[in-house]
């Protein structure tokens, strides 16, 4: 069996959020389905394990940012890598509450939406909440984030709990006689073909060159967390 086959499946990026009283948290989220329109309703799959999940279950509403293509690693590192239950994600980031007290996370997103949990379903490590949406607006035009863009564009990496993950995934290689760097702690890879733009490593910087200052951009690990691919 090619669980390689499962890449080809079209994912997004969002930030879902909850709240549990006045306690707020979110996280990356890449399932997010549609599924009726007469009333509209739309399906996600969260962990478990998660902080989010405990919100949702508590105040059965959630909040889906729709996240754009620019923005950095470091806040889907902050929403994907980080725990709620260690520090507040809303720390320095812009966001709104809803009549409901579910917040809304503002920051490099397009849009958003809020749906009522009216059922769930278990299904294992995840539960796929069912809601029924109660509000939602258009914050500005652009391009959405893929799941497939954040990999292949914006070399990120895949968090353990998500619905994704895959134990010991297969790195394709991508030509090239550069030698490319993992993030022991996140999994992300350091291509000095591609750099990192966003910490200002230009294309073609090797990582022996990279200043030891230079953390992670996805979970913020020191450079010395890194070790060789392949």
């Amino acid at each position: 069996m090619d669980l390689n086959v499962l890449h080809n499946i079209g994912y997004g990026m969002y930030v879902v959020s909850s709240n549990k009283g006045d306690l707020l948290n979110g996280q990356i989220a890449n399932t997010l389905f549609q599924i009726t329109s007469e009333p509209i309703t739309v399906a996600i799959s969260i962990n478990k394990k998660n902080l989010t999940h405990e919100y949702i279950e508590s105040s059965r509403r959630f909040s889906v940012s729709v996240i754009s293509e620019n923005a950095p690693l470091g806040f889907v590192g902050k929403f994907g890598f980080k725990s709620g239950r260690t520090e507040d994600k809303f720390k320095d980031t812009k966001f709104i509450k809803l009549g409901s007290g579910c917040p809304v996370v503002l920051d490099n997103a397009l849009c958003y939406l809020e749906a009522e949990v009216i059922n769930e379903f278990d299904c294992g490590t995840h539960t796929l909440f069912l809601g029924k949406m109660t509000d939602s607006k258009i914050l500005k035009i652009g391009r959405p984030m893929t799941y497939d863009y954040y990999h292949q564009v914006k070399r990120g990496a895949t968090p353990e709990t998500a619905p994704t993950f895959i134990k010991k995934e297969t790195i394709q290689a991508r030509g090239g006689a550069m030698q490319k760097y993992r993030c022991t702690v996140c999994g992300y890879i350091y291509d000095p073909a591609v750099g990192d733009p966003d910490g200002d490593i230009q294309p073609g910087t090797e990582f022996e060159d990279i200043p030891d200052s230079w953390v992670c951009p996805v979970c913020g690990a020191k450079k010395t967390e890194f070790v060789k691919e392949g």
